[in-house]
């Protein structure tokens, strides 16, 4: 889907004032709130947005240790680790992924001993072969959009001749 000038303004202002009212934001943007829906309904259509939910720290909830999680496993049982995966509060996020191992989990754990615990947790999984463990040390680049969103739009203005 080809997200436009006037997408990139719309996703940066989502992105930057996240608890604006559409209302507002067609008042920033300078277009009609009818306008301003339907630009908001086709990109959650299309899949360019994915949810309003709020963004929450881990860190704050009482897990201040993050970790990435490499899970080799045997062969033809990707998914069931995957559901197995999904059952482990402290996995925030899990991705198939190339090269060394098959799965690559974020797990957030309350400290090196919370996470140990999640670890053999994890290699206790049915289909599981081994793990391979990296702890966080500092948060460099923060998860962020925003750029890409830039990115976007500075080509599309290029595409569109302006």
């Amino acid at each position: 889907m080809a997200v436009d000038q006037l997408d990139t303004r719309i996703l940066r202002l989502l992105l930057e004032q996240p608890r604006t009212s559409v209302r507002e934001y067609a008042r920033i943007l300078g277009i009609a709130r009818g306008t301003l829906q339907a630009r908001l309904d086709r990109l959650e259509r299309d899949g360019v947005i994915t949810g309003s939910a709020p963004t929450l720290s881990p860190a704050a909830l009482g897990h201040p240790v993050l970790a990435f999680v490499h899970i080799e496993v045997t062969q033809g049982h990707l998914a069931d680790v995957g559901d197995g995966l999904a059952a482990v509060p402290e996995i925030i996020e899990a991705h198939s992924i190339t090269g060394a191992g098959d799965l690559l989990a974020r797990v957030a754990a309350r400290d090196a001993e919370h996470l140990e615990d999640v670890v053999q947790q994890l290699n206790r999984l049915p289909g599981v072969v081994r793990t391979r463990t990296e702890v966080a040390l500092r948060e460099r680049v923060p998860h962020r959009v925003l750029p890409l969103v830039e990115s976007v739009g500075r080509a599309a203005a290029t595409t569109d001749g302006g």
